[in-house]
């Protein structure tokens, strides 16, 4: 008797802590590369309405036509697997094999390019709003990648405005998000636990502004104004890099060379934290694979490596330097980390990147951990972002969290 009580105790032990597990984003093997959620034809933060397609796309390297399975999880607002069934929130099936890719053309570097439409076939829909996770297996069901995206009802509005800091000591450093979440005919029980916001900078989760609580409220609207739990640093603008044409040079490759693959050497870059402010068009972090004389850049599109220099001795010893962008999911993993060269006090890196656009920035971090504070090209009110405000809301009698409204705004209307 005391064996099958202890078994079973052990037995919800493990259960529960399976439960609590949350689950993140999974940065891909060296041969997945250009992975990206797509929208009419363009790389998109994954943040989606209801009844909205769009697509998952990726390379595989190895260009041998293998077999990739997809499964689609609910969340809840801390990225724990919901308690659903997998009935409650997808008509049809997941677990099935990515059938539509195809293999590259004219290209040095031999790649197939996986292409997953939401809805198809197969999986026909997502029935609930909220927070999921899209995780990618190889044949022998080993997990190569895990991406985040977001399904969104529009039953609230969510009014947002990007302003300067309240704190005077920041005022030309951070960018602070005032906002209200406007019910109209949605009555929102006990909001001040039952809804909750994620505050987002050009869609990275890394850097997530989480469990903030209404400040105060008017009437039924819950009013978000504080001095500094709503407030980013505003960064700098992305640096860029083109390679449509990727055997000439331009205004940001000094020098190609040939070999296996074309080598494309960029302008260094210099840190600009102590520099003044300069406004130069970006895509906040986006990259748009393209290549001159073809029209299908998904597999016409060859790959070069790329090669960043980047001069910021005063660095070296304390967090580690990264390159990234959208076109990596903002990964800090040594794929991209920079090498230090001792002798000319510079920072190095060679990646493997898909011709075309792409928006690149050097990232302070450790762990896994983004330092905005300290940020190598420095933070400045008048850097040009993306912001977002997610709002969940989880009823008394609800058994998992919906996501009622996102609000969207771009700093470049920043006021005092």
């Amino acid at each position: 008797m005391k064996k099958n009580i202890v078994v079973l105790i052990l037995f919800v032990f493990f259960s529960v802590s399976n439960f609590a597990q949350t689950e993140t984003e999974v940065a891909p093997p060296f041969h997945i590369k250009t992975v990206s959620f797509v929208q009419n034809g363009q790389n998109i933060v994954p943040i989606f309405r209801m009844g909205e397609h769009f697509r998952f796309q990726f390379d595989d390297l190895f260009a041998s036509e293998q077999d990739y399975f997809y499964t689609i999880t609910h969340c809840d607002y801390n990225w724990h697997a919901s308690s659903l069934s997998k009935t409650e929130y997808l008509q049809g099936i997941d677990n099935v094999r990515i059938q539509n890719y195809e293999n590259s053309q004219n290209t040095l570097q031999g790649y197939s390019h996986y292409m997953l439409s939401i809805p198809n076939s197969q999986t026909q829909q997502l029935k609930l709003s909220g927070n999921y996770i899209l995780k990618i297996f190889n044949s022998q069901r080993e997990l190569i990648l895990a991406r985040r995206f977001v399904l969104h009802e529009s039953s609230v509005g969510v009014p947002l405005q990007i302003k300067r800091s309240r704190t005077v000591a920041d005022i030309n450093f951070m960018h602070n998000l005032d906002f209200t979440i406007k019910p109209g005919n949605m009555m929102l029980q006990n909001p001040n636990e039952n809804v909750r916001v994620v505050l987002m900078q050009n869609g990275v989760w890394n850097t997530a502004i989480t469990n903030i609580r209404p400040q105060y409220t008017i009437g039924t609207d819950l009013i978000y104004k504080y001095d500094s739990q709503t407030s980013f640093y505003g960064g700098n603008e992305f640096l860029y890099l083109e390679t449509k044409d990727v055997r000439a040079g331009n205004n940001t490759v000094f020098k190609v060379t040939s070999g296996e693959l074309y080598n494309t050497h960029l302008y260094p870059n210099q840190a600009r934290a102590n520099e003044p402010y300069t406004y130069y068009p970006d895509v906040n972090g986006n990259f748009v694979s393209s290549v001159i004389g073809r029209s299908n850049p998904n597999l016409e599109a060859d790959y070069t490596w790329v090669y960043f220099t980047l001069s910021a001795p005063s660095y070296f010893g304390n967090d580690d330097i990264y390159v990234t962008g959208m076109f990596n999911n903002y990964a800090l993993t040594d794929e991209y980390k920079m090498d230090y060269d001792a002798k000319q006090g510079i920072y190095t890196k060679a990646l493997l990147l898909k011709q075309g656009f792409t928006n690149y920035q050097y990232t302070l971090g450790k762990r896994g951990k983004i330092n905005q504070k300290d940020a190598i090209d420095g933070n400045f009110y008048q850097t040009e972002n993306d912001y977002y405000v997610l709002v969940y809301y989880k009823g008394t009698t609800d058994r998992y969290d919906r996501v009622i409204g996102v609000g969207r705004a771009n700093s470049v209307d920043i006021t005092n």
